[in-house]
């Protein structure tokens, strides 16, 4: 599920609710499913903010780690391929 603004909205409206009333079962689904949804869209987008990361060292050589520029040549992110990576 892609997280819009209704579904942000929707989870301060829960938390409001559950501070000043408590909610119903039913909201407490409801606001754990929200909660994952929101959780995995935040850990995907950092997920590829990381996998753009290039490293670069003072003198211009490409220092990203080797763990990371497997990923970007899987991706295909920064021009990278696997037959670079067994050069």
């Amino acid at each position: 599920m892609a997280i819009t603004d209704e579904h942000i909205n929707r989870i301060n409206e829960l938390a409001r609710k559950k501070k000043a009333e408590g909610l119903t079962p039913e909201e407490l689904e409801e606001q754990a499913k929200l909660r994952k949804a929101y959780i995995e869209g935040v850990k995907g987008s950092l997920r590829s903010q990381i996998e753009g990361v290039k490293v670069v060292d003072e003198e211009g050589n490409d220092v990203t780690p080797d763990k990371l520029k497997k990923v970007q040549a899987e991706k295909g992110i920064h021009g990278r391929t696997l037959e670079d990576l067994n050069d």
